[in-house]
């Protein structure tokens, strides 16, 4: 008896614990493990604004730099993903960035990944203070060709 209330007590624990990391928002994994697979476009991307932003906006002469200018100038909020990374317009990538889903554009949508659209850059470009409003791109970076 006291065997199975063990096995029982253990078993509620991890199916608990599973459901808790299933429920855990997706974390951010950095640029360089979307490079892995997007080469062209990190290598575009590391020529952009986008990539520099927490440099220059600590670099400023205009205004002082504090910990609100990472909202924008920052994938993460905190200068540990400085940058305006891959994820910082695509989604944070732990739940996505998987070769088995990454292959199915599809099943990575559903997994966080996020198509940028205008009003995912109007969150920084919204046209106040500094933040110039910028219209949507699609081809802000390279993009590697499809094969046929």
């Amino acid at each position: 008896m006291k065997g199975s209330f063990v096995s029982v007590a253990i078993g509620v624990a991890v199916l608990g614990l599973g459901a808790l990391a299933a429920s855990a928002a997706p974390t951010y994994v950095g640029a360089t493990k979307c490079k892995m697979c997007h080469k062209v476009e990190y290598d575009s991307w590391a020529q952009t604004k986008h990539a520099k932003a927490t440099a220059d906006a600590k670099a400023a002469k205009d205004r002082k730099f504090d910990a609100a200018c990472l909202t924008c100038h920052a994938t993460d909020k905190n200068e540990a993903m400085a940058g305006v990374q891959c994820e910082a317009c695509h989604g944070a990538g732990s739940d996505y960035k998987t070769l088995s889903v990454m292959k199915d554009l599809a099943k990575a949508k559903a997994a966080g990944l996020v198509m940028p659209t205008q009003e995912t850059c109007n969150g920084c470009h919204d046209g106040k203070d500094h933040h110039k409003h910028q219209a949507f791109n699609p081809n802000v970076h390279a993009h590697k060709v499809a094969a046929k």
